[in-house]
């Protein structure tokens, strides 16, 4: 036995055994990651929020004794009437390059919470067991911050203007000096803190440049009621359409169908037409969203793969030989694989990360037009465009907290759609690079077309069958007899239909492997939108998002709808007027004025075009009120009972309303 134990020792050889490679001469390695030291500004940031914060108050208590002498005049024409109402969302008139420069402020600052060390700035090396709390009240910290900036562009007060120029140069100047003084930090990557502060940067920026402008040009009075934008959608709508249509626009070219596609993802912005101011807001945060998640997609990868590529030495080859891999005798050649291999891995998630950003841009932009082509349709009572069925135009409880979480909804669907959109488009290329593009370039490793050149001969099967029912039906089995078509020959199409059974049902699991790849895209491609069901039309009811989408459409209709804000205007200008004006327009609705009978039949007639090409507007009226239903009325058509028919049942002229409502505006 222990003749046997002397022949198996020259065989007990360990691949983990390095005890050969160390000696008293050997020289510690540097260390590859670079340590950040925490810094500290000149101008500390906890006196700085104090400060700040007590600012703050004092310029709301100021506003709000200055703004409650107009509290009950001012408020409908002329922005806010109160410090309490920030800005008026449902006002398609007023300048939005304020209200979004605030809201992006407050999403940026709020989105450097996910990594920050210390969520409030009144408090340093915040213990963990706490940290999450802080967090939650940095939630409200940060809007009230902010909140007296969007107070002071909304008050359209000159001492509202001056002091929004004197918060937004303290914001700015205090933020661009700690960034100047401390552009390392040692959170996550060492300049993420300095390029997550650029969007703040840039929204301050923009204040301070408008708040002085502001000043100086004084509150402006053609905003909401004031504006001639309502007045000018009721002239358009009521011009005259020229009907001449030539032919060539029936049938467009094939370059003109092309060009077609980029102008179909490009917002144009339209005299008759102004963006909601809350679609605004949602878009512009769901741009800062887009930013703030690929910078961290980025730093947190991109840095870890820089420090593992430098520190990749002559051990990696022992490593890959303890799990059986060999890429080669020389270690040194190993070592240059490796280091290219993990370049590519870097790259190929650069690419994902950058295609994720691009398809999450163009979304953005295509649902701009879509939102615009929806609002105009809801204009005109076309619920069928946005709907399946028939709904009511008005505000509900849920439509009203669908309205308020828009905005925050949309940033947070976009993020989570470029994460998981990143992570399968880096899955993809991975593929692509490592099973196609490097085995071709080196010929070695060809798995997959191994496998594809095994199974050539289905394929070709697959593609022959395929190939000869398209021309079989297209040469033996379709006759055309004058101008109509019918089948021939069915003996014959019966026949192959029962020898190719098998084989279609081949090609069925193919096309079903496709639709499943095709469907899945899709919905990775869409998921950052909320303005697109990814459910069929039947069940798009079940999906949160674009039922956020619909119900915020429902409040943004009925509340501003522009036919209703020109009547509006009209009315209070009569009141504002009053006198000989007010005797006019009294003689011109009841129809007085005997020396000019037509004018009667031409306003009414100019009301018939106004309510049929605005069927929503029909329930607004005084003597057409449906009391004691909500549901009693659908965009101002009443749901009256007829003989037998019972309440719930659906009217039977409902498809000939569908054809009335998908009318030109």
């Amino acid at each position: 036995m222990n003749h046997s134990k002397v022949e198996l020792e020259p065989f007990e050889y360990s691949y983990y055994d390095y005890s050969d490679w160390y000696s008293e001469n050997a020289e510690p390695t540097n260390p590859p990651k670079e340590i950040i030291p925490p810094c500290e500004p000149t101008v500390d940031d906890q006196l700085f929020h104090i400060i700040m914060t007590s600012m703050s108050v004092l310029v709301v208590m100021v506003l709000a004794v200055l703004t409650r002498k107009h509290k009950l005049c001012q408020g409908f024409t002329r922005g806010s009437s109160s410090v309490f109402s920030p800005a008026n969302f449902l006002d398609q008139t007023q300048k939005k390059g304020l209200v979004l420069a605030v809201f992006g402020l407050v999403f940026s600052k709020l989105a450097m919470l996910v990594v920050a060390p210390d969520p409030l700035p009144f408090s340093r090396d915040t213990p963990a067991d706490i940290k999450e709390y802080l967090k939650l009240a940095a939630v409200f910290y940060y809007p009230l911050l902010f909140y007296p900036l969007l107070v002071c562009s909304s008050l359209q007060l000159k001492v509202g203007y001056a002091f929004g120029t004197l918060l937004s140069f303290g914001h700015f100047g205090v933020l661009l000096w700690q960034k100047v003084d401390c552009p390392k930090t040692p959170e996550i990557y060492k300049y993420y803190a300095l390029l997550a502060s650029l969007p703040q940067l840039a929204c301050l920026a923009y204040l301070c440049l408008q708040f002085p402008l502001l000043f100086v040009k004084g509150p402006t009075t053609d905003e909401d009621l004031d504006s001639s934008f309502y007045t000018d959608y009721v002239k358009l709508l009521l011009k005259k359409r020229s009907s001449a249509t030539s032919s060539s626009a029936d049938k467009p070219t094939l370059t003109e169908r092309i060009l077609e596609l980029p102008k179909s993802f490009i917002y144009q912005p339209e005299k008759a037409f102004r963006f909601p101011l809350k679609l605004a807001v949602s878009m512009f945060v769901a741009l800062m969203a887009i930013y703030h998640t690929a910078l961290l997609l980025v730093v947190s990868v991109v840095p870890t793969l820089h420090i593992v590529r430098a520190g990749i030495d002559e051990n990696i080859a022992f490593l890959l030989l303890g799990f059986g891999i060999v890429l080669s005798d020389d270690r040194m050649e190993v070592v240059k694989i490796v280091t290219f291999y993990t370049w590519l891995l870097e790259v190929c998630y650069l690419c994902a990360m950058t295609l994720s950003c691009l398809v999450s841009l163009l979304m953005l932009m295509r649902s701009m037009v879509l939102h615009r082509s929806n609002l105009r349709g809801l204009y005109r009572g076309d619920v069928y465009s946005v709907w399946n069925s028939q709904k009511t135009i008005g505000p509900s409880p849920p439509g009203v907290v669908c309205w308020m979480g828009l905005t925050g909804y949309q940033a947070a669907v976009v993020c989570l759609g470029m994460v998981i959109q990143t992570l399968v488009f880096f899955i993809c290329f991975l593929f692509l690079v490592f099973m196609i593009v490097i085995p071709v370039f080196y010929g070695r490793n060809l798995v997959v077309f191994e496998i594809a050149g095994k199974a050539w001969p289905a394929w070709v099967t697959l593609l022959l069958v395929t190939a000869l029912q398209h021309v079989a039906a297209k040469l033996a089995f379709i006759k055309r007899e004058a101008g109509t078509r019918d089948l021939k020959n069915r003996d014959s199409l019966f026949l192959l239909t029962y020898l190719l059974f098998l084989v279609n049902a081949v090609v069925g699991l193919v096309v079903s492997v496709w639709r499943l790849v095709i469907t899945a895209l899709y919905n990775i491609v869409h998921l950052g939108r909320v303005d697109v069901s990814l459910l069929h039309r039947t069940a798009q009811g079940y999906d949160p998002a674009y039922r956020y989408y619909t119900q915020t459409l429902k409040v943004e209709v009925s509340q501003s709808h522009p036919v209703l804000k020109a009547f509006c205007g009209l009315l209070l200008d009569l009141m504002v007027e009053g006198g000989r004006a007010r005797r006019n327009a009294k003689d011109v609705e009841e129809g007085i004025q005997e020396n000019r009978p037509g004018h009667r039949v031409r306003y009414r007639w100019q009301l018939l075009y106004t309510l049929v090409n605005n069927p929503s507007l029909l329930g607004s009226r005084k003597h057409f009120q449906t009391p004691k239903t909500p549901k009693g009325t659908l965009n101002g058509t009443p749901s009256h009972k007829r003989g037998g028919q019972k309440e719930g049942s659906e009217p039977v002229q409902s498809s000939k309303t569908t054809t009335d409502q998908n009318q030109p505006e």
